[in-house]
């Protein structure tokens, strides 16, 4: 992995009791050594895997005015580091829920791209057996369960400050976001909306099959195809090209679906990140509610499955073995 740490600072932030949240700020900067880029390229890795929200700087960003004066020499980055978590410990403060942890802050290279990685990392015990084969406790930071990680993509910031997208961060899944407190010691605000854009282009992707009057196998063909590549992005870590994506389809008449797209009002990026969940729906169908979870292939409606939208009844034909198994064992009292 070509990860070049340039300058790493670790701070902790320690709960004592439900009022107080004590600082403990390093003196240095952290040396470099094996340890520190394996865990940076772990961290690295297991965030870039994860499905990200993208944001900006609000105006009049603390933070923000912090980080450029540090870029430009004003300050140092341990200087730097120790303030924001300060401002951290405040934010932080305010949330009956916070339980403190390690605060790391990053300045890498990645690719070319330069990047600020700020997390807070949560330590967990375990077990360990040394060579004298003695059992002893050891603590280790919780990587692969980070939730509170933002970073930033220093080179666009810079070069592109007009851009929605140098900051990416994770969200919550439900009730009150834990990353709201994240975002208000950032000062920063949602930008490009992925789900939003991955939403368009299956909306695109269904006007340019039905533009075309193609037939139900056509159109599932289509569909597979812009899965087949939006999957392939996805593994490879890289975003969907719409100028891309339109090469591997074929056009309606004279026109491309890169020309589709861009004159329907569909707003789609000349590229952005692809959403996982949202892909899906390229290939199935799926829901959940009031005790009902369903997922089946699409190719499967009007085969096997049966819509009836004036009844809302859908009728299976042929069950899955393992779930006639459970039926018919019900059906005869358990047995």
């Amino acid at each position: 992995m070509s990860l070049d740490i340039d300058q790493i600072a670790l701070h902790q932030l320690i709960k004592r009791d439900e009022q107080t949240l004590e600082l403990v700020l390093r003196d240095s900067l952290l040396p470099p050594g094996a340890a520190v880029e394996e865990m940076m390229a772990e961290l690295h890795r297991v965030y870039s895997a994860k499905n990200k929200a993208y944001g900006l700087f609000n105006d009049g960003s603390e933070l923000a005015s912090a980080l450029r004066g540090c870029r430009k020499g004003e300050d140092d980055f341990l200087a730097f580091t120790r303030a924001a978590t300060g401002r951290l410990r405040d934010e932080l403060a305010k949330y009956p829920f916070a339980e403190g942890g390690i605060v790391l802050f990053c300045q890498y290279r990645y690719l070319a791209v330069e990047y600020l990685l700020i997390a807070v990392l949560n330590s967990l015990s375990s077990m360990r057996v040394n060579e004298q084969l003695d059992i002893s406790s050891t603590h280790y930071l919780d990587i692969n369960h980070a939730d509170i990680v933002a970073r930033i993509d220093l080179t666009e910031w810079e070069t592109n400050p007009r851009s929605t997208r140098y900051l990416t961060f994770l969200k919550g899944r439900v009730g009150r976001k834990v990353s709201d407190f994240f975002m208000d010691f950032l000062a920063a605000s949602e930008g490009l909306d992925t789900k939003a854009q991955n939403r368009g282009l299956l909306q695109a992707v269904d006007d340019y099959c039905a533009d075309a009057q193609l037939d139900k196998s056509e159109r599932q063909n289509v569909r597979q195809q812009v899965y087949s590549y939006c999957k392939d992005q996805l593994s490879s870590g890289e975003e969907i090209q719409v100028a891309e994506l339109s090469g591997t389809l074929p056009p309606v008449g004279d026109k491309t679906f890169q020309a589709f797209s861009s004159g329907a009002g569909y707003e789609l990026e000349e590229s952005f990140p692809a959403d996982r969940s949202t892909l899906r729906q390229l290939t199935k169908y799926a829901g959940s509610g009031g005790g009902v979870t369903l997922n089946f292939d699409a190719q499967l409606l009007g085969e096997r499955i049966f819509w009836d939208p004036a009844t809302d009844t859908l009728t299976i034909k042929g069950t899955p073995p393992n779930l006639r198994d459970q039926l018919t064992r019900r059906q005869n009292g358990g047995s």
